[in-house]
């Protein structure tokens, strides 16, 4: 299995050692994901102190930033990585990117798709050096003068990863990206029967194969190597499903599995803030559900089966895994299995 871990970085000055020490470990690569910092900033750092690690964003929110500025981004983290990164993109909502970013929002699984498409062109313009044109219904990129252009990249362009939950920001994976990164909130059931097939329509429409394209199942893991340590991943995780299903977008998952009554619960809640409450609601059969739940010894074999006929990328998280050890036995169960 190709592992990944999303990493959580609370100090950006932790990154010179904790990038290092996943390699150590045997993660395939690590993802930074944009919160209370940008995801790219540790990425360069990382690129230094690494020399095999893969690294990649998940998410760097697509719709904050113009296919340009993440065209130049990608560029230069591919070549500070000599060929290790992986641009990943995922839209946000609508109030974070009108409110937060201050930035225009419509049509987001038509946007994200144009986004792609332009932000390949850039890079085909510099690659060549031919004339960049590329003219669509959200971005416009005419113009690119010897000043501004970087010229071949040596290790080429970087794949783009796309994120999503719908069926329509799913096939726009399908249809344009090297690789999807599903929401952790996943199931086998949800898997195989809203996100594959809609990497397949996806895939259809634009005339390639789906086993082309990398499915990283991004995966909740629920496990620690003493009784306390497993407690506060478990309850991390029923915080975290929690504020999860307030969001409309998870609800198909949710009702998948016969839990679709606890949305508008939680959303109730939520509006008075009463979070440490609505955690109560989640039931351990969920977390067992979504997550893959046990000893260290136990998610491996837990996550092949999860996994197989699907997909053998797969990415560890948990909001509160407190070091890098935390999967250290998983990664090397699931390496030596190949």
């Amino acid at each position: 299995m190709h592992v990944s871990i999303t990493t959580p970085t609370d100090d950006l000055r932790e990154v010179r050692s904790l990038y290092p020490r996943l390699e150590q470990i045997g993660y395939d690569r690590a993802f930074s994901f944009e919160a209370k910092h940008n995801p790219f900033v540790p990425l360069a750092t990382a690129a230094e102190h690494t020399t095999t690690l893969e690294l990649g964003t998940a998410i760097a929110i697509a719709f904050a930033r113009t296919p340009m500025t993440l065209a130049n981004v990608g560029w230069d983290l591919q070549t500070l990585a000599e060929g290790r990164f992986t641009l990943g993109l995922g839209s946000q909502i609508r109030p974070h990117i009108e409110q937060r970013y201050s930035m225009p929002w419509s049509r987001p699984a038509a946007r994200l798709h144009e986004m792609v498409r332009a932000i390949r062109a850039i890079w085909a313009a510099w690659e060549s050096g031919g004339p960049l044109r590329f003219e669509g219904e959200f971005y416009t990129h005419t113009r690119m003068i010897p000043a501004f252009d970087p010229g071949p990249n040596p290790f080429g362009p970087p794949p783009i990863f796309t994120a999503g939950v719908g069926p329509m920001m799913t096939e726009v994976a399908g249809e344009v990206a090297d690789g999807f990164l599903v929401h952790p909130v996943n199931t086998r059931r949800s898997l195989q029967e809203i996100t594959m097939p809609a990497i397949q329509r996806g895939a259809e429409r634009a005339g390639r194969a789906a086993a082309d394209i990398e499915v990283v199942c991004v995966t909740i893991v629920v496990t620690g190597r003493s009784e306390a340590e497993f407690d506060r991943s478990l309850e991390a995780v029923r915080g975290q499903l929690a504020f999860y299903g307030t969001t409309p977008a998870y609800l198909p998952i949710f009702e998948l599995h016969g839990y679709g009554d606890l949305h508008p619960e939680l959303k109730r809640m939520a509006r008075t803030d009463r979070w440490t409450e609505m955690a109560g609601l989640i039931d351990d059969d969920l977390i067992r559900t979504i997550a893959v739940v046990g000893e260290p010894a136990q998610i491996a074999p837990q996550l092949r089966d999860r996994l197989a006929g699907i997909s053998d990328s797969v990415s560890l998280v948990n909001n509160r895994a407190p070091d890098p050890e935390h999967f250290a036995e998983v990664v090397a169960a699931l390496s030596s299995a190949g």
